[in-house]
């Protein structure tokens, strides 16, 4: 049986293939008893020590009872929202009796090996399109508020409860004068009580909002982006831009110059000249006529690592008599015989080409597989062993 065939506990006994035919980017999905309630991925008080740290993000959200300015709504008190960006010291966090608050920790697959292995459950969704693991700490009645996101999310309910309401997509309007994205006209069309390891998955654009019920309320969220097709094109062509301006080994700058030899005088001074124009169309088209460069700057884009990441120097040497394993922190892809690691791309050798793209998709391979490598290829380990994106197992 194909892998993505069995069925996954995780998924409520679906198979990977019909979860992504049936659900993914179409409509929620609830999974009670999901994840097992022994596999701790972290605990209160880590959450709280991680979140004090500047090397990772972290955000207080607080609502508090405020008077309500608007006489016609007939209402006198209104809720309003308190964020602080982090670090956030312990000592400024409220109470845990304290109602309707939430402390939220990113990238914590950066960070924590257990939160690294929860991504590795998910990994039938192309790394092409992973963000980060989330955590959210929150007391009774604490949330976020009704919002929406531009990613896929898997919502796995750590401990405690939280109540989740959603509405299918629809043109958003915000609340103004808030200090978050907050739906307007939010109006729950569905309403489930997640208990501690059930999961909810969202396509994008569906609002929803999860309240704490009880306190004492750990919410993990796997996040997978869907970069919007402006950012996708300003992206890629920003690095093209930037392989293009590369010169060419021996290559004199001004020869990579525009050149006008033959531009006679002119009466019309403010006209663009057809020459100039002429050879950006040529530049474009060039560029656009390349597809392994465009390939190329997608690969080394969607692995560019995210900010406030940094690597560890190797604590060992390695010389080719181990296996090797990927950095959590590490984002590895390919593309035929382009192999992408953080930002950076390798045209591998035919006959090391899969053990390669196996490091990519297993993010680890055996000292048998890393025996059969050329030369070449093993110094390109080296190298990634000693900047720290890669380590001997």
């Amino acid at each position: 049986m194909n892998k993505n065939h069995e069925p996954l506990s995780l998924l409520g006994g679906l198979g990977a293939a019909a979860f992504m035919r049936q659900y993914w980017q179409k409509k929620p999905y609830v999974v009670r008893a999901a994840w097992a309630q022994n596999q701790t991925v972290i605990r209160r008080a880590e959450l709280f020590a991680l979140a004090q740290s500047d090397e990772v993000e972290s955000r207080l959200i607080q609502r508090y009872a405020q008077e309500n300015k608007d006489k016609s709504s007939g209402a006198g008190v209104d809720r309003g929202w308190r964020v602080k960006h982090g670090p956030i010291a312990r000592s400024a966090l409220p109470t845990l009796a304290t109602p309707d608050w939430t402390l939220l920790v990113q990238g914590l697959d950066l960070h924590l090996d257990t939160a690294y292995e929860l991504l590795q459950h998910f990994r039938f969704i192309p790394d092409a399109r992973l963000d980060d693991v989330m955590v959210s700490y929150a007391s009774d009645g604490g949330g976020v508020g009704p919002h929406t996101d531009s990613y896929d999310v898997f919502l796995i309910q750590l401990q405690g409860c939280r109540r989740w309401q959603i509405a299918s997509p629809q043109p958003c309007q915000w609340i103004p004068d808030v200090p978050l994205k907050l739906l307007a006209d939010f109006k729950p069309e569905q309403e489930w009580l997640l208990q501690p390891g059930d999961m909810l998955y969202l396509p994008p654009g569906w609002g929803h909002d999860g309240v704490a019920v009880g306190g004492d309320c750990m919410t993990a969220s796997v996040g997978f982006r869907s970069p919007s097709r402006a950012e996708l094109a300003a992206s890629i062509l920003q690095r093209m831009a930037e392989h293009l301006l590369e010169p060419s080994p021996g290559q004199p700058f001004w020869e990579q110059l525009y050149r006008d030899p033959r531009q006679p005088a002119t009466s019309q001074p403010a006209a663009l000249p057809d020459g100039l124009l002429e050879q950006a169309s040529q530049v474009v088209s060039k560029v656009f006529n390349e597809p392994e460069r465009w390939r190329r700057a997608m690969g080394e884009w969607l692995t560019e690592p995210k900010p406030h990441v940094w690597f560890d120097e190797p604590t060992q040497c390695w010389n080719a008599d181990s296996g090797v394993t990927v950095d959590r922190r590490t984002r590895m892809m390919y593309d035929g015989a382009m192999i992408f690691i953080n930002a950076e791309s390798k045209v591998i050798a035919d006959k090391d080409l899969e053990t390669l793209q196996q490091l990519a998709d297993k993010r680890s391979v055996g000292v048998d597989d890393i025996r059969g490598l050329s030369l070449a290829t093993v110094a390109i380990l080296k190298q990634w062993m000693a900047s720290g994106w890669i380590n001997p197992v």
